[in-house]
């Protein structure tokens, strides 16, 4: 599994890098519509989104009282039929973002991610202990890991959208 996790999320981490990669500031920064995010505002909450995951599960591997949770159905993260408001604390700035600043942002919160990940000997504490998810209620931390992809997947599909509507 552990593999099968790092080949996830650097797969889906190298096709969000691919979908913006060669996009002008415009491009990046153009939002549709008042009511949705630009490409730039979506790779924020990405980055927000795994920044705040690390903390979950670096706080759910800590609590003394954690308990284990039944695994949710994290796959419904991909469903993009499924709409989902944001958390205010992984809702993206407005300010504008170059490439450089994107790729840097999103690079920073992989490393944390990565840094934690690689330093935890046993991975399979992950199932045994769980955090609250906003959407999925108490969530094992192994599914948090998924989480990250998945999600990622998600927003890619979004920012695809995004640019065939530029």
């Amino acid at each position: 599994m552990i593999t099968n996790v790092m080949e996830n999320l650097t797969g889906t981490r190298n096709r969000l890098l691919n979908e913006i990669s060669g996009l002008s500031y415009e491009q990046l920064n153009k939002k549709l519509d008042e009511g949705t995010w630009s490409i730039s505002q979506v790779c924020h909450h990405l980055y927000l989104s795994e920044s705040v995951f690390t903390q979950a599960i670096i706080y759910g591997l800590n609590k003394s009282n954690g308990k284990k949770a039944e695994p949710k159905p994290v796959q419904l993260a991909v469903d993009r039929t499924q709409k989902a408001k944001a958390p205010d604390m992984v809702v993206p700035g407005g300010a504008p973002l170059e490439l450089e600043k994107i790729t840097e942002l999103l690079n920073q919160s992989r490393n944390l991610f990565l840094e934690f990940y690689d330093q935890l000997e046993d991975k399979s504490i992950l199932k045994e202990k769980s955090t609250k998810h906003p959407l999925f209620g108490y969530t094992p931390l192994d599914q948090w890991v998924e989480l990250i992809y998945l999600h990622e997947e998600r927003h890619i599909d979004q920012i695809k959208e995004i640019k065939s509507l530029l």
